[in-house]
């Protein structure tokens, strides 16, 4: 999912799935349920989704509590974004979206690309 390893992927679900900020052994708890994991493991998980900017960090007392830095609608609009904005070829924007179109969306998608691009 966007760019991220699987395990950092089911994190960011544990996290968004959550009401409450998570520490370590939440998720520990939390993910082990399909596989065994260390504590250390899941520790370098959420430290790489922090650095990456994909989490933020509350301490409280020892432990870091983590919650998502933006939503998971948020997250795919920028990664759908990042996506498009790297493609150059109209052509491959109307193969991408063209059979999800009707009419009128397809001719001002053409549209808004010729003006984009000119």
């Amino acid at each position: 999912m966007f760019g991220l390893g699987e395990l950092e992927a089911e994190a960011m679900e544990q996290l968004w799935s959550s009401t409450d900020k998570l520490s370590v052994h939440d998720l520990v708890d939390r993910l082990s349920t399909s596989r065994q994991l260390a504590y250390t493991t899941v520790l370098t998980v959420v430290t790489h989704l922090h650095q990456k900017g994909w989490v933020e960090r509350e301490k409280r007392q020892r432990a870091y509590f983590y919650y998502p830095s933006r939503t998971r609608e948020e997250a795919v609009f920028s990664a759908v974004r990042a996506m498009l904005d790297s493609i150059d070829d109209s052509a491959a924007v109307l193969e991408l979206l063209g059979p999800t179109l009707n009419q009128a969306e397809f001719t001002a998608l053409t549209r808004g690309w010729a003006r984009r691009v000119s």
